[in-house]
């Protein structure tokens, strides 16, 4: 687990996301999670769409200074071809960026939502970076996502795997997937949402005590079970979802990839 991930702004509720921004996300992680050399699709957005970056270049962002500011995440991965990978992405992506007087800017469809583009790209970028390759990147990267905050996303990174997936393996990996889910729901004040998908979690993780082997590592989510737990039991108590911080005040759940 990066030192980051202990700082996530993601531990937090988040906002209800247009459907337009919910896509340019979407398929940027889902190329990331399928691919690993498809992680510096991340970087783009992450960088057009900060909000120092704009209020630096209002008028767009010159295309040697973005090539600059992508160099050192790029390099992160194993990319040292900042000029190739902007070609590539622009094909894949064309829009991320639209021509400004100054250089690029935001896409035009992100409007007012273009930090929280840039703030979530660059936080599963981070979740992403530093993982294994080879037959291990797929879970772990259900791991590190869970771990940043990143709910949502870990949804999405474990699925495959469960849809592939048979016998225990297939329960647990749900479980998995159902708990990540329940605390999404969180981040999006859905407190009766929470609650089901906690319930079906635990009832599928517990026979295995939240630690089992898989053909990728061993999981171990025994904390995040009983931290679960003990929102479920406090969350059943509570009269009404106005006021959800008893939930957000107990610690953040964590796995581990053995």
């Amino acid at each position: 687990m990066s030192d980051d991930c202990n700082r996530t702004p993601f531990w937090q509720r988040q906002p209800l996301l247009p459907r337009a921004i919910q896509e340019v996300l979407r398929s940027r992680l889902e190329a990331a999670l399928a691919d690993p050399g498809a992680r510096e699709h991340l970087v783009w957005p992450t960088v057009l769409a900060a909000p120092r970056v704009r209020a630096d270049h209002p008028g767009g962002l010159p295309e040697p200074l973005l090539l600059n500011l992508a160099a050192r995440m790029l390099g992160a991965l194993g990319q040292h071809d900042p000029g190739g990978a902007w070609q590539r992405h622009r094909a894949a992506w064309p829009d991320t960026a639209d021509a400004g007087p100054g250089g690029w800017v935001p896409g035009a469809s992100w409007g007012a939502w273009g930090p929280l583009v840039s703030l979530r790209c660059g936080w599963q970028l981070a979740a992403l970076t530093p993982l294994p390759l080879g037959d291990r990147y797929p879970l772990a990267c259900g791991v590190s996502l869970f771990n940043h905050g990143l709910f949502h996303e870990c949804h999405d990174a474990l699925e495959p795997l469960w849809d592939r997936a048979t016998g225990d393996l297939r329960e647990q990996l749900q479980g998995l997937i159902l708990l990540a889910g329940g605390y999404h729901h969180l981040q999006q004040h859905n407190l009766s949402g929470a609650l089901a998908l906690w319930q079906e979690a635990l009832e599928r993780l517990r026979a295995c005590g939240g630690s089992f082997a898989t053909p990728w590592g061993e999981v171990r989510a025994e904390a995040a079970l009983d931290l679960t737990a003990r929102r479920l039991d406090q969350g059943r108590r509570m009269d009404d979802d106005t006021d959800l911080a008893p939930l957000w005040a107990l610690d953040r759940p964590t796995w581990e990839l053995a």
